[in-house]
């Protein structure tokens, strides 16, 4: 039996991919674990690995192609003994699965493969069970099906998205904002929403020819989304404090000083940054509380710091994940965080590693940015903001000297930390980040 290879969905937030290259051609032999692709997702470069032995029989979507939609047909894979030219025949006549469109957020949906070809997409793939009896069936994936009764909904309401209009989780999510319903469901209508002005009402005010226009990657797209997702669900809060750093600034120098090396260079080089991951990872276990993430049927209490930290990138940002930072030293600390550095910017990070986490570090003090409050990244509660440590005045003991002062922003999910405890967290960071030594006891 033929087996069909779609676009696989690398990430959560993936909803379209570039087919960069193929690293298999058509007539060729393919085992198992072979890497036959590389594709390019909204945040890195993936190797595709192929999960059946067989011959790559056809070549449907050619490397080089830009935005191809989740589960569409790429390519055909035949085993031994079949006929590729048959097969593929057979193949090409089924109705490729229609494409996704942008997702209301992030999930890993199941999906439904037309019959009778097998895809070979990954261990995603799930069997939709009929809703109902005779006519008034009604197709959805397990978890649209989980997701909808927790939600009171009724799936006969939803308008499917996936194959063959297949209800799928991010079906349930949009029905949920009140705008899935084929004729309204008990959300519709909840919420209003302003649609933004067309491309051409924006241009309109300019003058033609005094502008370029340069075509959103998928990178920028997915970051938009999110971001509009996150102020518009999240209720944000701040809460900003001016840190004392001149005794990290002296235990920095010391330790930097003292690092030993290999090859006549150090293992390791902290920086400011290093300091704020970990007395953020510590104040979070020291305020538990705060250390959650929201969701409608009950918090997530976190056991473990996983700290996110944005790293630019050309067209965007990402945030590797530093997973129980509470744990490690400053100096693992630096070293992981210079590999998921270089890794991000050349699109190397695997989905694992900066997916997830229970909080986040946005720095901009080498920029010189006094002070900003970030955007929540979700599933997080909380995101710290950090800007440039500088000599200011303070009043100490009636009288003003220099010290060196940074001051930070904590933006938080006001459903998950409320004020109170939200400076209880700020100030637990303070504490640590103004004695560094108490971040090595």
């Amino acid at each position: 039996m033929p087996v069909n290879i779609l676009m696989p969905a690398l990430s959560p937030t993936m909803d379209k991919g570039n087919l960069a290259k193929w690293l298999k051609r058509e007539g060729d032999k393919v085992k198992a674990g072979d890497v036959i692709a590389e594709i390019e997702t909204d945040k890195a470069t993936m190797e595709y690995e192929a999960i059946d032995d067989g011959v790559l029989a056809k070549i449907v979507v050619p490397e080089g192609t830009q935005d191809v939609p989740v589960n569409q047909l790429i390519a055909i894979l035949t085993q031994d003994g079949e006929d590729p030219k048959t097969a593929v025949a057979a193949v090409t006549a089924v109705p490729a699965p229609r494409a996704a469109p942008p997702k209301a957020a992030p999930t890993m949906t199941p999906v439904l493969q037309p019959a009778p070809v097998v895809a070979a997409t990954n261990a995603l793939v799930a069997i939709a069970t009929p809703h109902g009896h005779g006519n008034n069936r009604v197709f959805a994936s397990p978890l649209a099906r989980r997701l909808a009764k927790d939600a009171g909904l009724d799936l006969g309401r939803l308008q499917g998205s996936g194959p063959h209009g297949r209800i799928v989780a991010r079906d349930v999510d949009t029905a949920k904002s009140g705008k899935g319903g084929k004729g309204g469901t008990p959300e519709a209508g909840a919420r209003s929403t302003i649609a933004p002005p067309s491309d051409d009402k924006i241009r309109a005010l300019f003058e033609q020819g005094t502008y370029d226009i340069v075509p959103h990657d998928n990178l920028r797209k997915v970051i938009a989304r999110r971001l509009v997702e996150a102020k518009a669900t999240i209720p944000h809060f701040y809460l900003t404090l001016d840190c004392n750093i001149g005794k990290l600034l002296t235990a920095r120098e010391e330790i930097n000083g003292a690092a030993p090396k290999v090859d006549g260079k150090p293992t390791y080089k902290l920086s400011v940054n290093d300091f704020v991951i970990k007395a953020l990872a510590l104040a979070l276990q020291r305020v538990s509380d705060a250390n959650v993430t929201w969701t409608e049927g009950g918090m997530l209490k976190h056991r473990h710091s996983d700290i996110g930290v944005a790293v630019s990138i050309p067209g965007g940002l990402i945030t590797p994940i530093v997973r129980r930072a509470e744990l490690k030293s400053l100096s693992v600390i630096s070293n992981e965080m210079k590999d998921y550095a270089a890794r991000a910017r050349a699109k190397k990070l695997k989905p694992e590693e900066y997916q997830g986490g229970t909080s986040a570090v946005s720095n901009l003090g080498m920029y010189g940015i006094k002070d900003f409050a970030a955007v929540i990244n979700p599933p997080h509660a909380t995101i710290l903001a950090v800007g440039a440590g500088e000599e200011r005045p303070i009043v100490r003991n009636g009288k003003i000297e220099a010290a060196w002062v940074m001051s930070v922003t904590l933006s938080t999910d006001h459903r998950a930390v409320d004020g109170a405890l939200g400076a209880e967290l700020l100030g637990a960071f303070k504490a640590l980040i103004e004695n560094p030594v108490m971040m090595v006891v």
